[in-house]
């Protein structure tokens, strides 16, 4: 018997995620498990009987032996890591961040303590992610992006919203990027060999960029990058950060080019004398657009092409500002009207200037239509970005809650098992004598029980983040549907509850599928296992089978507690569960894990219940999978 309760320890110990070490009072290591092993990279014959400084930097050990004595003189279950950080050493040398649970227990008299040890070396690294991409944040108000200096072509990994709101372009058509995508096919400009330099060499560099958005539109922008390292010197990311400069760098080719922009400018251009505001000039641009000839505007002023504007309105607001000097440039918008009688918004720049030593002024006119359009478009573009925003913060608070519940029923799921394990191992040790081996076998089915549970559990976690990740892998072979259905039987009646009776389903001899045969059996014992829980005692569970040529149907009909009306449609949300059975063992997970499966093989999945009156399940699954 002793050899048997070790047997049943040792597979507890095995099937434990954790590490786990149990040590005497004396802080001699009595026993580890399988992922002690993997963790600190022992055997398990290195670590029995060595102290538990083995698995400690030399510079905690005082520290620990502290934690360790106070711990004993408490006596109850406490966690080390939550507040301060503590340090595992493997037997390479390395010292790794790590997470322990301590819970005491007696046994023969004596005292022992079991450490539930985690490695915790990647969420260390993901609060540095963090803190990277805090630092970029700091500077929100500009475009930011980070890269990996570690991958090939240095790609973008992170980005801010002022940098999509900047460009034009999508979180999705940003990350994995280059930043060269944003200067499109104008890939000529000097500045860009001086930040290719400057990634080369791991350096800082600070360059003016023509880029494009996403609708073509080119803006400037001042680039600096900065290099960030880790603790050996490696370039790891670099830091870009953003400032728009587009309005400085017109201005200044404005500038450079007021000697030529008459002739070569599509704009208009109006020349008007100063005193008598009549036009002297008038570039083709503007005579072209007008629709007057030169001979008829020699004639006319500039009141005489816009709308709603008088002349004392136009002396006091433009003209006098300039001739006084207390402005170089008067810019202001009003609308133009053309000789056909159609008009048009313009933006006026208006300037003082000499010709042949007689004031006039410049007036350069910017049809401004498609602007305007783009103001009208850009505010839509907003609500929309406001709308997703809002769709965004709504999932953000939905993945919280998801959490919040995954931690409720890890918490209860968990514990509710191990409490039962626990009682019943310390009752084995109380039933010694022959005549009370019937209790020892129930308190060992028991234990069967609650392990079996918890590795259901923990597979169902497992298929989640598969499912999650895309890391879940279907082997589709050709099978006769007979076998699932007898070995999916055959396992849940071992669960029937007194008097309950599966109908087995008539006619399926001949029926073969060409999918994934596991898969098939997990998602028709997960259906059936629920029928059997959820129904009495002295009630029947129906099981119907039909296949057409592209499908195959299932129902499982069960006389159950049923599902209430309003919480239907809810019963596919992961760690969701019907009120109705929230005091039932369950977690919540089998139907969300068998809605995906189904999705996955091109299957369908329809739940019809009436609370009290009982459910039925329907599956349509196709007969032959598709080849990747």
């Amino acid at each position: 018997m002793i050899k048997q309760d070790q047997e049943i320890f040792n597979i507890l110990l095995e099937a434990i995620s954790e590490a786990v070490i149990i040590v005497d009072e004396k802080q001699h290591i009595m026993e580890a498990n399988g992922m002690a092993e993997h963790i600190f990279g022992y055997k398990k014959s290195e670590l029995k009987g060595k102290s538990i400084n083995i698995l400690i930097p030399s510079n905690y050990h005082k520290s620990h032996k502290k934690n360790v004595d106070q711990f004993m003189e408490d006596y109850k279950r406490t966690k080390m890591g939550r507040t301060a950080d503590v340090y595992g050493l493997k037997k390479i040398g390395d010292i790794i961040p790590i997470e322990v649970e301590l819970n005491p227990f007696n046994i023969y008299n004596k005292t022992f303590v079991m450490a539930l040890i985690r490695d915790i070396s990647k969420q260390k690294e993901s609060e540095f992610n963090f803190m990277l991409r805090t630092k970029a944040l700091d500077s929100a108000n500009n475009g930011i992006v980070i890269t990996d200096a570690l991958k090939p072509d240095n790609p973008i990994i992170y980005h801010n919203a002022a940098f999509e709101r900047l460009t034009g372009f999508t979180k999705k058509e940003i990350l994995n990027k280059n930043c060269r995508f944003l200067q499109g096919d104008d890939r000529d400009q000097k500045e860009i060999s001086k930040i290719r330099k400057a990634v080369k060499n791991g350096e800082s560099c600070l360059a003016t960029l023509r880029n494009y958005k996403k609708d073509g539109t080119i803006f400037y922008n001042d680039l600096y990058i900065t290099p960030i390292t880790n603790r050996r010197g490696v370039v790891t990311h670099f830091i870009g950060v953003q400032n728009d400069v587009t309005e400085r760098v017109r201005a200044q080719e404005e500038k450079n080019h007021l000697a030529t922009i008459f002739n070569e400018s599509l704009n208009e251009i109006y020349v008007f004398d100063a005193k008598t505001l009549k036009f002297i000039n008038a570039n083709r641009g503007a005579l072209k657009n007008i629709g007057y000839s030169l001979d008829e505007l020699t004639s006319m002023t500039p009141l005489d092409l816009k709308a709603n504007i008088d002349l004392e309105t136009f002396r006091e607001n433009y003209i006098n500002k300039l001739l006084k000097k207390q402005e170089e440039q008067v810019d202001f918008e009003t609308i133009h009207i053309r000789k056909d009688g159609s008009s048009y918004p313009v933006m006026v720049h208006l300037q003082l200037s000499l010709l042949k030593d007689k004031k006039v002024f410049v007036a350069i006119i910017v049809d401004i239509t498609e602007q305007k359009n783009y103001t009208i478009k850009l505010e839509q573009t907003v609500q929309e970005r406001t709308l997703q925003l809002q769709e965004a913060l709504s999932k953000e608070k939905e993945l919280n809650e998801l959490k919040t519940k995954f931690l409720s029923l890890v918490s209860h799921e968990f514990k509710t098992p191990l409490s039962g394990i626990a009682t019943s191992l310390m009752l084995l040790e109380k039933y010694r004598l022959t005549e009370e081996q019937p209790k020892r076998d129930k308190h060992l089915a028991i234990l069967k029980d609650k392990v079996n549970y918890l590795n259901t559990i923990l597979n169902d976690f497992l298929s989640i983040e598969r499912l999650e990740t895309g890391t879940f892998n279907y082997t589709f072979t050709d099978f006769r549907l007979s076998k699932v259905i007898n070995e999916v039987v055959y396992n849940c009646n071992m669960l029937l509850k007194e008097g309950q009776r599966i109908n087995y389903p008539k006619d399926i001899d001949n029926i073969a599928m060409y999918q994934d045969e596991r898969i098939i059996e997990i998602i028709l014992s997960n259906i059936l296992q629920n029928a059997i829980k959820y129904s009495g005692k002295n009630s029947t569970i129906d099981i119907r089978i039909h296949q057409d040529k592209n499908d195959t149907f299932f129902e499982i009909e069960d006389h159950g507690i049923g599902i209430p009306k309003k919480e239907v449609e809810n019963i596919f949300t992961r760690y969701y569960r019907a009120e109705n059975v929230l005091n039932l063992q369950g977690t919540g997970i089998g139907l969300n894990i068998v809605k995906t499966h189904l999705e996955n093989l091109n299957g369908t999945i329809k739940i019809e219940s009436k609370e009290n009156k009982g459910t039925l399940v329907t599956l349509k699954i196709p007969n032959k999978a598709k080849h990747d």
